[in-house]
């Protein structure tokens, strides 16, 4: 029988309170308001904390602050990458960046979504006694490969994979994947033309 993480990282239906959720939960919220407080010059202390805080993280990695994330286990970071100010991620399934990515800041991503029926989305005759919650959540992975650049207040929607060397126009809102060398714009986001032309 699996986990309700294991059913989380496979794509479906899990209890979000469940008590391995609910402790990665707690270590991410721990770890992210002293990584958020931390001094921006101290990075042995930040770097520490951004190890702790995250599933891998490669070098020369630099998180603005503040940011903020649910879990951080399920957050792969590869090399050369910034992060900008006041991102959220929202990890209930694996988030994946590669190497030489560029995230501005407001930028949002996220794995967790629910079902679009209420009779489906809404648990029946659910009570404040329960151990579950009232609504029913799923959770699909977002990778982000090598080269990319997401501009300013993006939105990236569960399931998506951003192609290498693609940019992402700022504003936009990623519903779908994006091929690799794309210049993609837009709500919802749609390829312009390839980034060489």
């Amino acid at each position: 029988m699996k986990s309700e993480i294991e059913k989380c990282l496979a794509g479906e239906l899990f209890n979000t309170s469940n008590d391995d959720s609910m402790r990665m939960i707690d270590k991410a919220r721990k770890l992210t308001r002293l990584y958020n407080q931390s001094e921006h010059q101290d990075k042995a202390i930040r770097s520490g904390i951004l190890t702790d805080l995250l599933g891998k993280i490669g070098s020369n990695v630099h998180i603005d602050t503040p940011f903020y994330c649910d879990y951080g286990e399920h957050i792969a970071i590869g090399n050369n990458v910034i992060i900008n100010i006041n991102c959220i991620f929202i990890d209930c399934n694996k988030i994946t960046i590669g190497n030489n990515v560029l995230i501005a800041s407001n930028v949002q991503i996220c794995t967790a979504t629910h079902p679009v029926k209420p009779d489906e989305r809404l648990v029946k005759n659910w009570s404040e006694d329960s151990d579950y919650p009232y609504f029913r959540t799923y959770a699909e992975p977002v990778t982000i490969e090598d080269n990319v650049w997401i501009g300013a207040g993006v939105t990236v929607l569960p399931g998506v994979t951003i192609g290498k060397n693609s940019v992402i126009g700022a504003g936009s809102v990623v519903n779908r994947s994006i091929p690799a060398n794309s210049l993609a714009v837009g709500n919802p986001c749609r390829v312009i033309r390839n980034v060489n032309d």
